[in-house]
C-alpha cells in the first residue's frame, strides 16, 4: 500500500444555486519519503487538495488514506489528533511568534506532541544553530522561513505540507530554503509535499502532479531530480 492514497476524491463548494468543483475526482498515490511537487495555477485546486490532506477540510466523496489511516472517516477529535502528531505544516508567510526566539518558537510546537525532535538539533538541521536565541525581528525572511520548517519538523510528523513555501521570499533565500525541504525528504525521509504555481521548481520533486480546474492533468515521476542549489527560476 503506499504512504498516501486520493481515491476519487472531490470537493464541492456551494454558494446557493452555484456549484464550485474545487477537486474533481481525483485519484494518486504517494510513496513515503518522497518530495512530490503539485502544480497549477491559482485557481487550480491545489491548496484544496492540500487542506483536504492536511485534515483542514472536509472532502465531498471519495477517500484519503495517509500511512493505513482512513483520514476521510475521522471526526473532529481524531482530525485534531492527526494534525497534531502527524502533520508539519509550512505556509508562504511564517507565522512566528513575534515575542518569542526562534528556539521558543520551535520549543513551542513540541509542547503538543507525543515524540517531538529536540529543537536545538532541528535548528541545526536548517542551518540556525547560531541564531537560536535571537527573535524573528533579528532574523532575515529566509531565516524566518527556516524557523517556521525547524517548528513543523521539530514535530516528528509523517508528512511535511508545504503551501507556497518561498513566495514571499527572493530568488536566492528561495532556494535555500527549497534545499532545507528537500533535506528533508532525501537525507530524513520525511514526506514532502509542496504546492507552488512556478513550473521550474518541478524539477527538484520525486514527483510531479499537475492540477488543471481540479482535475489530474498529469502525473510524472522525475528519476533525476535536480539538486535546489541548481535550479533557475
Amino acid at each position: 500500500m503506499a504512504f498516501i492514497e486520493f481515491e476519487h476524491v472531490s470537493k464541492i463548494y456551494k454558494t446557493g444555486e452555484v456549484e464550485v468543483r474545487a477537486v474533481d475526482d481525483v485519484s494518486f498515490k504517494i510513496d513515503k519519503g518522497k518530495f512530490v511537487v503539485v502544480l497549477g495555477a491559482s485557481g487550480a485546486g491545489k491548496t484544496t487538495i492540500l487542506n483536504l490532506l492536511g485534515g483542514m477540510d472536509s472532502l465531498t466523496s471519495g477517500k484519503i488514506i495517509v500511512d493505513g489511516r482512513d483520514v476521510s472517516k475521522a471526526n473532529d477529535r481524531q482530525l485534531c489528533e492527526y494534525r497534531r502528531y502527524d502533520i508539519g505544516f509550512i505556509f508562504q508567510f511564517y507565522n512566528l511568534v513575534q515575542n518569542l526566539t526562534a528556539y521558543e518558537n520551535v520549543e513551542l510546537a513540541r509542547q503538543i506532541c507525543k515524540d517531538p525532535l529536540d529543537a536545538k538539533e532541528v535548528l541545526a538541521m536548517v542551518g540556525l544553530k547560531e541564531r537560536a536565541d535571537n527573535f524573528p525581528s533579528q532574523l532575515s525572511g529566509g531565516e524566518q522561513q527556516r524557523v517556521a520548517i525547524a517548528r513543523a519538523v521539530a514535530k516528528n510528523p509523517k508528512l511535511l505540507l508545504c503551501d507556497e513555501p518561498t513566495g514571499a521570499l527572493d530568488y536566492v533565500t528561495g532556494k535555500q530554503i527549497l534545499k532545507v525541504l528537500q533535506d528533508m525528504s532525501k537525507i530524513h525521509h520525511i514526506t514532502v509535499i509542496m504546492i507552488t504555481h512556478n513550473s521550474a521548481l518541478a524539477n527538484i520533486g520525486d514527483t510531479i502532479i499537475r492540477v488543471r480546474s481540479g482535475k489530474i492533468e498529469s502525473i510524472s515521476e522525475n528519476a533525476r531530480p535536480m539538486n535546489a542549489e541548481d535550479i533557475e527560476y
